[in-house]
């Protein structure tokens, strides 16, 4: 099987980008006028260029355009710096460079002309975002006639790379994702999520955990952790190795954890009031009656803690102050920057989910899932069509990839409410504003220091506005909270365990104003943040005591061995 033909592949790419000649012709067109079609489209959706950034650009772009030319024909490479087209393959054969550097130039240019647009920043941001969803799509390593490494493995394989990567996008299209990762390595209960526990309790929305104590004295005060219900809660209990859980059992806490259901048709109608009241409410209550403890130590990951704190302020409401202290992981409190998830969120996007789901239905999984890839999709689509389609490669075994893919369903009410009043109208931090449970919430009642974390690559929770929730709670009461800043994003900050090390995390024990100020007085500390965590719960778990040799009490018996049923449902 041969090559295709450089020139033929010349021909086609020139066929969609024209030649030098056809581009100025382009580009010298009055930067309004309907002979300039990305000026035109821009036109159509109400936003205006500014004419003397546009006249730049199109200088700038004819220059550098007929320098990457003139290098083409006189057989020189042009210099590649992006990943994509690192390889011999891309640098060694100019043909390929050429088509490497010419979609390069196109992409600067195009992200510049969106910066030369005037318009509101979110509407900005919005044309950034679609705009950069096709520079990624269109990039030359995306196609098989333009990828020499996917030319050179089918020639190499004599093309068995190619049935290969046609059974695996087969393949795909019947599971309703992209593979990420080689799924029949893992399995939930077998070598994920295989801390040694039991399900004490379970009603339809979730069941809770008691984790086995391995250590011979315990802290008094308990701990119940508050996974995210929007993905499974095994992220905080991968493999041993890298598992929040089992570190916070050996760290010498008896801890709890809620298991959410992966709700189908039979929860369709849960409102955001049923995870508060009947979800952590209801696991504070249990916890409480096992250990005989009135208070917990509390923990909230991403929208988990946001969901705890929501219930801590409805049970404030009602004069109850249940918690020693509040973790909160990568959480939003305060919405004001919510970062790139803003492209998704405004009247219209809102108000017609609600029409599609506030009386009832399902937001699913693979639609969630969809979006968040979407965030970074030369990482978790592109990478995989090039390498599982292309050249026909098996994903490796990778448990956080696993997990990435392992989705779940929201119930439309609970959705509906979460998009308007928090990303959408930004109410939760405004004390009074929303009812809840039949409570009017003040988060600035719940009475309990807090332990807060954001991740400073984290595109889903900016750490600044993670930060903020260090403003919301304990107002007028210097030192009570403590915030911890990793290195990393939303996922791979926050599981940086202790046995591996990496990475690094910023401190500052002093109070700040905002954000920036308390990061330029930040010490950076190499390693995992874990130990810092550790520390603030052992600060507030009170007494030693010996672990009960039993899980649960009279009330509560075993139900069945964790990670219990509810993690090992799939969405539909």
């Amino acid at each position: 099987m041969n090559l295709p033909d450089p020139q033929a592949i010349a021909n086609a790419w020139m066929s969609q980008v024209g030649d030098p000649s056809q581009w100025q012709s382009w580009f010298s067109k009055a930067p309004t006028t309907e002979a300039n079609p990305m000026a035109t489209m821009l036109q159509d959706i109400g936003v205006a260029l500014k004419p003397e950034a546009m006249e730049q650009l199109k200088n700038d772009y004819l220059r550098d355009f007929t320098a990457l030319w003139q290098e083409f024909l006189a057989g020189k490479a042009p210099a590649i710096a992006d990943r994509r087209f690192s390889s011999e393959a891309w640098q060694g054969n100019p043909m390929s460079a050429f088509n490497a550097a010419s979609y390069l130039l196109n992409a600067r240019f195009l992200t510049a002309m969106v910066d030369a647009v005037e318009t509101a920043p979110q509407q900005k941001q919005k044309i950034r975002f679609a705009v950069q969803q096709v520079v990624d799509a269109m990039s030359p390593a995306n196609f098989l006639a333009t990828n020499p490494e996917a030319q050179q493995k089918l020639i190499e394989t004599k093309g068995e790379s190619l049935t290969r990567g046609l059974a695996n996008m087969l393949g795909d299209i019947n599971k309703g994702h992209i593979s990420q990762s080689d799924e029949s390595a893992f399995e939930v209960g077998r070598n994920l999520a295989i801390t040694p526990g039991t399900v004490i309790y379970e009603n339809p929305l979730f069941q809770l955990i008691q984790y086995t104590p391995t250590t011979p004295a315990v802290s008094q005060v308990p701990l119940l952790m508050v996974p995210p219900c929007i993905n499974k809660f095994y992220i905080l209990d991968l493999q041993p190795e890298n598992s929040l859980v089992r570190y916070a059992v050996e760290q010498g806490n008896t801890v709890f954890l809620v298991s959410w259901s992966n709700p189908d048709k039979s929860l369709a109608g849960t409102t955001w009031d049923d995870y508060v009241e009947k979800g952590v409410i209801e696991a504070i209550r249990i916890v409480q009656d096992v250990s005989g403890q009135e208070k917990l130590n509390m923990f909230g990951f991403c929208v988990g803690g946001t969901i705890v704190a929501t219930a801590l302020a409805v049970l404030a409401a009602r004069g109850q102050q249940p918690a020693a202290s509040l973790t909160l992981l990568t959480t939003f409190l305060d919405f004001s920057d919510t970062g790139v998830l803003d492209v998704f969120i405004d009247e219209t996007q809102v108000s017609l989910r609600e029409q599609q789901l506030r009386d009832g239905g399902l937001m699913p999984g693979r639609d969630l899932a969809s979006t968040f890839s979407s965030l970074r999709p030369n990482d978790l689509v592109w990478n995989y069509v090039q390498s599982n389609y292309l050249k026909g490669n098996e994903p490796s075994a990778f448990d956080l990839l696993f997990w990435n893919s392992d989705s779940t369903n929201l119930p439309g009410p609970m959705f509906c409410w979460y998009l308007r009043n928090t990303y959408l109208e930004n109410s939760l931090k405004i004390p009074g504003k929303l009812t809840v449970a039949g409570e009017k919430i003040d988060l600035g009642l719940i009475d309990a220091p807090a332990f807060i974390y954001g991740s400073r690559e984290d595109h889903i929770v900016p750490w600044m506005s993670a930060y903020g929730s260090r403003n919301i709670l304990n107002q007028g009461k210097p030192g009570a909270n403590r915030f911890v800043l990793g290195a990393s994003g939303h996922i791979a900050g926050v599981i940086n365990s202790v046995t591996k090390n990496k990475r690094s995390y910023w401190i500052n024990e002093g109070d700040a104003a905002d954000a920036q100020a308390w990061f330029d007085g930040a010490k950076e500390v190499p390693g995992s943040w874990w130990p810092q965590w550790a520390e603030f719960l052992a600060q507030h778990g009170g007494k030693k005591v010996k672990p009960k040799a039993k899980p649960g009490n009279a009330r509560y018996t075993p139900i069945e061995p964790a990670p219990g049923r509810y993690v090992k449902a799939k969405a539909g």
